[in-house]
């Protein structure tokens, strides 16, 4: 028996050891989506509407903080040791809303967090949030199905489907993901202005 506990002993030392020695996972690298430099524009007229961004809807390949690439035809991963600072829907809304506030033809601007009152709510669906590779080179693709609505008549005002395309500089994280803050920007620039074209009484620049 003493020679029984003395090899489960002995065993037991010889695994923990062996555990000890296992390589620790390290830990994700985690980037922000890059915005463009700031630039200094001129006084706009600004409308007496208020606007709320709400965070896209998205399939949960694309509802996760990591930065997914498609490196063929219905195969969708992410690359490793990489992560979004957020989930990439609610990514996308805070550029949205960051890009509302700068232009200025809105009164007032927020998001569902604080479910403030506004008279339009930009709604969507986030289709692609991802790098593809087209002929051997990556691009970032980014898809959003907008949805704009009179939140006091709750009828809609307008859809329309934005696809963005932007070419990646490399095949490096840092590069894909200086390519998504170019991409999320003219994104943004173009929902921004058919919004205020799209809604009624906006003012124009």
């Amino acid at each position: 028996m003493k020679m029984r506990q003395c090899c489960a002993a002995s065993a037991l030392t010889v695994l923990l050891g062996a555990c000890s020695i296992l390589p620790k996972s390290e830990a994700p690298n985690i980037y922000l989506l890059p915005a463009a430099a700031a630039t200094v524009t001129t006084p706009r007229a600004t409308a007496q509407q208020s606007v709320r961004i709400t965070t896209p809807h998205a399939a949960r390949a694309l509802d996760s903080a990591r930065i997914a690439v498609v490196p063929r035809d219905n195969m969708i991963t992410a690359y490793q040791g990489a992560r979004w600072s957020d989930r990439a829907p609610r990514l996308l809304r805070d550029r949205l809303l960051d890009a509302f506030r700068a232009d200025g033809r809105f009164a007032a601007s927020s998001s569902d967090d604080a479910r403030l009152q506004a008279d339009m709510e930009l709604t969507g669906d986030l289709r692609a949030f991802q790098t593809e590779y087209s002929s051997g080179q990556p691009v970032v693709s980014i898809r959003y199905d907008a949805q704009l609505a009179d939140t006091r008549s709750q009828k809609i005002v307008g859809t329309r489907r934005f696809d963005i395309r932007q070419p990646v500089a490399g095949k490096q994280v840092p590069q894909v993901v200086v390519a998504f803050g170019q991409a999320t920007d003219e994104l943004s620039a173009q929902v921004v202005a058919w919004v205020a074209a799209t809604s009624p009484g906006t003012k124009s620049r």
